[in-house]
């Protein structure tokens, strides 16, 4: 192909749309709209991140305030963590307001992430937030087409065609020119979207101590960028295949539709049926199943814990619990809390295990619908997606049982074994030990792993970028002028 023909058909593609009125009433609309849904989503993150600081100051504060008292008291005391926003969340908030916020950390017991944005609010939720991601995501592709269902399709009405084709222009070149232009016009939103979320994204404190928050947005940008050519090249290779304008418009129409309506919703019903996951009652009952048959902690006299205290006696070379060398229900609590967190761990893996069963069978439709994989790639990049909200979870539950044990440790080492109960003043140990207990710090998955993660969508764009290229060399042979 020549990329000087190429050059002038996409120049006048650019000059016949932009001087219409309503092709720039549109793009003001557009990024009105665009800059409108930024501007909310960024003063939405901040005011949340300010929340979650205040109350994970308060939280801290309180923990350290804490009296004397016995270990294994404050580890029931217990401590309340919050998720953080990642500096692109404005952009795209993806699953987040689907996605609790707060959890509360216990001895024993490991609590759902609660306090979600969706359960405290009304429901009109469910229909999805405005912004900058979905509108570039699912508008932006409807406006494509319908500056681009013509392109073609109408010179072959108004005659125009057969004159183009026979001035030595090939029908690669066509397509290529006339979707070059299309992207052009594309650009009109796609960059004043992406400058103002750039400067959003530098005026934030927190992307400074993200540095790979600017990776992030910079792939962020060029996946948009790769995914409006694929819209503009997919619109113009239908208005060449179709006979006139008007069944081009009607095939992209339903392209659209199918693309962002149909597809993903069959996908999430078909990978929910394939994969049926279990309600919280029956995962709850589960793990309290298998935590019976490993024995309670709290009761002396349990087959298990009578069979530990046993085995310890005779090590220990001792007739009872009171002459070991350290506080023996504190040694006790210690093996339930690592019974019970390996029990929970290995049913929580189970269950996540099944999620990404159900996300992979909406991945892989993303190999025939580019609409997911932008979706997909855009709410990873932007860590708004299940796998960076997971990654959270994990990190709270080892915080929970780092907390626990260490707890548990402080009383096998300071209360004796002569203490009667967690009352008396001997099995009280010094509030200087919840100071010296580290902050819980809510650390994002790298990048790397976030690339790793979506390597199927990245890999559909491409595809479908580089099948359109083939698909449309190969169909030109059979491309008609009239």
């Amino acid at each position: 192909m020549r990329y000087p023909i190429i050059k002038i058909l996409s120049a006048q593609v650019w000059k016949s749309t932009i001087k219409n009125r309503s092709t720039l009433i549109l793009i003001a609309i557009f990024n009105c709209m665009l800059l409108a849904s930024l501007l909310s989503g960024y003063s939405h993150m901040l005011r949340q991140q300010t929340a979650v600081n205040d109350f994970s100051h308060e939280v801290r504060e309180r923990w350290e305030n804490n009296p004397d008292k016995h270990p294994h008291r404050m580890a029931h005391y217990g401590y309340v963590v919050f998720r953080q926003k990642f500096p692109l969340s404005f952009f795209d908030p993806g699953m987040d307001s689907y996605l609790g916020n707060a959890v509360f950390l216990e001895a024993h017991r490991q609590n759902t992430v609660n306090f979600s944005e969706a359960s405290l609010s009304n429901g009109l939720l469910r229909f999805g937030e405005i912004s900058a991601g979905l509108i570039l995501q699912m508008l932006l592709p409807l406006l494509l087409f319908f500056w681009g269902f013509d392109l073609i399709a109408r010179e072959r009405e108004n005659g125009t065609l057969r004159i183009l084709l026979t001035q030595g222009i090939s029908w690669p070149e066509l397509v290529a020119g006339k979707a070059l232009g299309l992207f052009r016009l594309s650009l009109c939103v796609l960059v004043p979207a992406f400058v103002a979320g750039g400067l959003l994204m530098i005026i934030n404190e927190q992307t400074w101590q993200l540095p790979q928050a600017v990776w992030r947005f910079a792939v962020l940008g060029f996946a948009y960028a790769i995914y409006c050519f694929i819209i503009a090249l997919l619109a113009v290779y239908v208005s060449a295949k179709s006979k006139n304008a008007k069944s081009a418009l009607i095939k992209l129409i339903g392209i659209w539709l199918l693309f962002t309506l149909i597809l993903p919703k069959v996908s999430q019903v078909a990978g929910q049926s394939l994969f049926p996951s279990p309600s919280k009652i029956a995962f709850d009952t589960a793990v309290e199943a298998e935590l019976i048959k490993h024995g309670d902690s709290h009761n002396p006299n349990d087959p298990h814990y009578k069979a530990l205290k046993d085995s310890l006696l005779t090590a220990y070379g001792v007739d009872s619990t009171h002459k070991l060398p350290f506080n023996y229900s504190g040694y006790v609590m210690r093996e339930g809390e690592r019974l019970s967190a390996e029990t929970y761990g290995r049913h929580q893996a189970q269950l996540v295990g099944i999620y990404e069963k159900q996300q992979n069978a909406v991945r892989i439709t993303a190999l025939l619908n580019p609409f997911i994989a932008i979706k997909n790639l855009s709410m990873a990049l932007a860590g708004t997606d299940y796998a960076t909200y997971n990654d959270f979870q994990n990190q709270v539950e080892a915080y929970r049982y780092k907390m626990a044990q260490t707890l548990n440790e402080l009383q096998i080492k300071h209360i004796s074994n002569k203490v009667k109960s967690s009352a008396d003043k001997r099995a009280i140990i010094s509030h200087k030990y919840w100071e010296e207990f580290p902050d819980f710090t809510h650390r994002f998955p790298p990048f790397t792993r976030v690339f790793s993660n979506e390597i199927i969508s990245v890999l559909s764009i491409l595809l479908w970028a580089a099948g359109l290229f083939l698909l449309i060399k190969i169909s030109s042979k059979h491309f008609k002028a009239f």
